[in-house]
C-alpha cells in the first residue's frame, strides 16, 4: 500500500527518509545486535544517542551555552504544572489565552497560585491573538505564558508579547522547527514533539540556566524538579529511548535541508498554495484573521456540516488523511508540518476545487 498523505495535527507526519532509516536500524542499530528499543539507557551506545541529539538541536536552534535542554516526559501537558512548580516563587503569573491548550495551563497555574488572564481572543472563537503591545502585566508575576501556534485553531503569534521585563514561557508545540527561533527572548520555551519533531511521548524543554534551581514551590516531586532533570542529563529515570532516537534523526534531516531559515521558507510556500485558495473560493472559508494565521494548522469550514463530512470522506478516499477539525471548531483542519511535502498541499487544492465545483 503506498503511504496516504497525513495531515494530522497530532501524532503527525515524519519524514520518509527518517522512518526508512529508523525501518532499517530496526533489529540493529549500527552492528550491535538489539534495537534502539532494548538498549539500556545507562550504554555507551545510548549515550551516545542522547548527546548527539542535544548537540544537533543545539546547533540547529542556536541554544545558547546558558541554557539546558531537557528531554522530558509527559508531554506539552505536563509543562502546564512543571512550570508553576518551578518558577511561581510569588505564586501569581500571567496568561494569555488565544486557545484549548493555553486555557488548560491557565487552569492547572490556579493550582499553584494567583494565576492572571491579561488576554483573551476567547470572545471570537480564538480566531485571532490579541494586541499585546501594552498588557496590564502584574508587577508581582513571576512570569508571562503563551502558546504561540493554536492547534486547534490555527493561529500564531507573529510579535511576542510586550512581558515588560517579565519573564517569558512559551509552549511552542506545533511551531517547533518550522522557523528560526531566538531562544534568549524566552526564559523557557518548550514543545511536545510529537506534532512536528518526532514520535508521541515527550517534550523538549530549553530552560535558562537561572531557572534551574532548587527553590521550587513546597511538595513538587523530584521528577518535577528542571534541576533534577538538568543535573542528570535528562537520564534521572529512564527517558523515552526511541523518542529520543528518532527525534535525533528529526534533527540531522532538517540540517540536511537546509536549517530552519529554509524550513521557514518552505512551510511559507506550502500554506500560500492552500490560503490563496481559500482567500478566492466561494464554498471553502477559512476561520482565521488573515494577518494571524499560522504556517502550521489550517482550518477551514464551507459553513455546512453535511457537506464537511462529505469532503472528509470524498479526501479519505482519495488518500488524503485527517482532515476531520477539532470538535470544537468542526469543519476541516489541514495540519502541514516540517515533513508534509508540497505535493500534499497540492494535491489537496486540487481535491478542493474539484469538491466545489461538484458542491456549488
Amino acid at each position: 500500500m503506498s503511504r496516504v498523505y497525513n495531515f494530522s495535527a497530532g501524532p503527525a507526519v515524519l519524514p520518509e527518509e527518517v522512518l526508512r532509516e529508523a525501518q532499517e536500524e530496526m533489529m540493529d542499530y549500527r552492528g550491535c545486535g538489539m534495537s534502539v528499543m532494548e538498549m539500556s539507557h545507562r550504554s555507551k551506545m545510548f549515550d551516545d544517542i542522547i548527546n548527539e541529539a542535544e548537540k544537533d538541536f543545539r546547533e540547529l536552534v542556536g541554544v545558547p551555552d546558558n541554557y539546558q535542554v531537557l528531554f522530558l516526559q509527559g508531554g506539552a501537558s505536563l509543562q502546564f504544572a512543571q512550570i508553576p512548580m518551578n518558577l511561581m516563587k510569588n505564586r501569581v503569573a500571567d496568561y494569555i489565552i488565544t486557545g484549548n491548550w493555553a486555557k488548560k495551563a491557565f487552569q492547572e497555574a490556579k493550582i499553584y497560585g494567583r494565576a492572571n488572564k491579561v488576554a483573551s481572543s476567547e470572545d471570537q472563537n480564538f480566531s485571532y491573538i490579541p494586541d499585546c503591545s501594552d498588557l496590564p502585566i502584574d508587577p508581582e508575576a513571576d512570569y508571562v505564558y503563551i502558546c504561540e501556534n493554536n492547534t486547534i485553531y490555527g493561529t500564531k503569534y507573529k510579535t511576542l508579547p510586550n512581558t515588560k521585563g517579565k519573564l517569558l514561557v512559551s509552549d511552542i508545540s506545533s511551531c517547533f522547527l518550522s522557523e528560526p527561533i531566538d531562544v534568549e527572548k524566552y526564559g523557557i520555551v518548550y514543545g511536545g514533539v510529537q506534532k512536528n519533531v518526532g514520535p508521541a511521548g515527550m517534550v523538549i524543554a530549553v530552560v535558562r540556566d537561572d531557572l534551574i534551581t532548587d527553590d521550587v514551590l513546597p511538595g513538587t516531586p523530584t521528577m518535577m524538579k528542571y534541576k533534577t532533570q538538568a543535573d542528570a542529563r535528562s537520564l534521572y529515570n529512564t527517558p523515552n529511548c526511541w523518542d529520543i532516537y528518532i527525534c535525533g534523526k528529526v534533527f540531522k534531516w532538517l540540517k540536511n535541508m537546509g536549517g530552519l531559515e529554509v524550513m521557514k521558507q518552505r512551510n511559507e510556500e506550502k500554506a500560500k498554495i492552500l490560503y490563496d485558495y481559500l482567500d478566492q473560493s466561494k464554498l471553502f472559508k477559512g476561520t482565521v484573521r488573515k494577518e494571524d494565521r499560522s504556517l502550521m494548522n489550517v482550518p477551514f469550514v464551507t459553513g455546512d456540516k453535511d457537506l464537511d463530512a462529505k469532503f472528509v470522506a470524498g479526501a479519505k478516499a482519495c488518500g488524503m488523511e485527517n482532515l476531520k477539525g477539532h470538535r470544537t471548531v468542526g469543519g476541516m483542519r489541514a495540519s502541514i508540518y516540517n515533513a508534509m511535502p508540497k505535493a500534499g498541499v497540492e494535491a489537496l487544492v486540487k481535491f478542493m476545487a474539484e469538491f466545489e465545483k461538484e458542491n456549488a
